[in-house]
């Protein structure tokens, strides 16, 4: 008799349909588990870049943008657009002893550029009071920003030493960010004196209805980092008490809806992991204990040939291995290439912010959803493996089966 691995894969070889298809089951199996993970992985990584990009505790902006949830949908969800206030408010929130650090930012929606088929966002900050920006730019191998400098999300095609028009003004790019899986990816960030000036020229080309807009008086938000002893929540009331024509939000509070968005999404995931993988098993137990049906007597010659009962069961948990093995690794690869190639499609379609984990965690979500997949079908075959171990084999070959 041939070793049992030969018969094992001559088994396999002999019925290439029920091969086929229990590879097709563990491949559905593995890429619902890996895309899965990976989604609900990404979606928080996406979440966690966005609190970290945000970098404030509080965030101000002007009342008439907090009505109209402006501000939200430029910050949060990538929207182009603008709003300012008067200088004055965030000297006047500057006065407050609940306020620790401060620091004003500039939006501006430009015109398209080389570098974008669509108007992108301009940020502007004031790089000796900015603690947001700044040392993300660094962490991506940015310098100091010089007039006309900008730095580009990662999203965005445009490189180190390009030179892009926004207004009929030319900026050189002088830094590329890391990937956020945040609106920030297709934002376009300078310092306060060179996004004055492109407002000034769009002002000049009267290609924004700016209104009467003086670029060295107005800021479009306020950032805020608590001072010693003060919660978020504590400067939000203050400010939103003591100054008018403002609204002072929590960060933590602007993302809740991100937040619970999120754990919608994951919840449905799960769910939909869930059922996969309980009607995966199913299937799959039906699919051995039909095999083992359609092979009894195969078995049966086998035993008269030597075969002891542990090696015919050993054989069957083997045949489950091998296409559990090999269906997950190809549902697993499948998972990874879509992860790959559309997270910009999945980011967009779910609207929040997504992020691929890094290579280790991805790994590490590949190797579990390969090992619950083969786990799988290993349980569905051991039912298989019992029954052929207390099989009749004199009753099998009289043919009353």
């Amino acid at each position: 008799m041939r070793p049992a691995k030969h018969l094992t894969i001559k088994s396999l070889l002999g019925k290439p349909v029920r091969t086929v298809v229990l590879m097709l089951l563990t491949a559905l199996l593995g890429l619902t588990v890996f895309g899965g993970s990976m989604t609900v992985s990404s979606l928080r990584s996406g979440l966690g870049s966005l609190e970290s990009r945000l970098g404030a505790d509080v965030m101000v902006v002007p009342y008439s943008a907090a009505t109209q949830k402006k501000f939200e949908n430029i910050i949060l969800q990538g929207s182009t657009g603008y709003f300012y206030m008067d200088k004055k408010y965030m000297n006047e929130i500057a006065e407050l002893e609940s306020v620790g650090d401060i620091s004003a930012q500039f939006y501006l929606a430009s015109a398209s550029s080389s570098c974008c088929s669509i108007p992108v966002q301009i940020i502007g900050f004031d790089p000796e009071t900015d603690f947001t920006i700044t040392p993300w730019i660094k962490k991506s191998g940015g310098g100091k920003l010089g007039t006309y400098d900008v730095v580009v999300g990662n999203d965005l095609n445009a490189f180190v030493g390009d030179t892009l028009t926004f207004y009929g003004t030319e900026v050189k790019v002088a830094a590329k960010l890391d990937k956020t899986g945040t609106s920030f990816d297709t934002t376009v960030f300078t310092n306060a004196d060179t996004i004055k000036e492109l407002i000034r020229s769009s002002l000049e080309l009267k290609m924004n209805d700016f209104g009467d807009v003086d670029p060295d008086r107005v800021v479009s938000t306020v950032l805020i980092n608590a001072a010693d002893g003060h919660s978020a929540e504590e400067v939000a009331n203050d400010i939103n008490l003591h100054v008018k024509r403002v609204k002072a939000y929590a960060t933590k509070d602007m993302i809740s809806g991100v937040s619970e968005s999120l754990s919608g999404v994951s919840d449905v995931i799960g769910v939909l992991i869930g059922v996969v993988w309980v009607l995966g098993a199913v299937i799959l137990l039906l699919a051995f204990t039909m095999s083992a049906n359609e092979r009894k007597k195969e078995f049966a010659v086998l035993r008269v040939l030597g075969a002891s009962r542990g090696k015919l069961a050993s054989m069957v948990l083997k045949e489950a291995l091998l296409t559990g093995l090999t269906g997950g690794a190809v549902g697993t690869l499948i998972g990874l290439a879509a992860m790959l190639g559309f997270n910009g499609l999945i980011e967009e379609s779910l609207g929040l912010p997504f992020l691929l984990p890094s290579v280790g965690v991805t790994a590490a979500y590949m190797l579990g959803a390969l090992a619950l997949t083969v786990l799988t079908g290993a349980l569905a075959a051991a039912v298989s493996a019992f029954r052929i171990s207390r099989l009749d084999t004199g009753v099998i070959l009289r043919g009353d089966n």
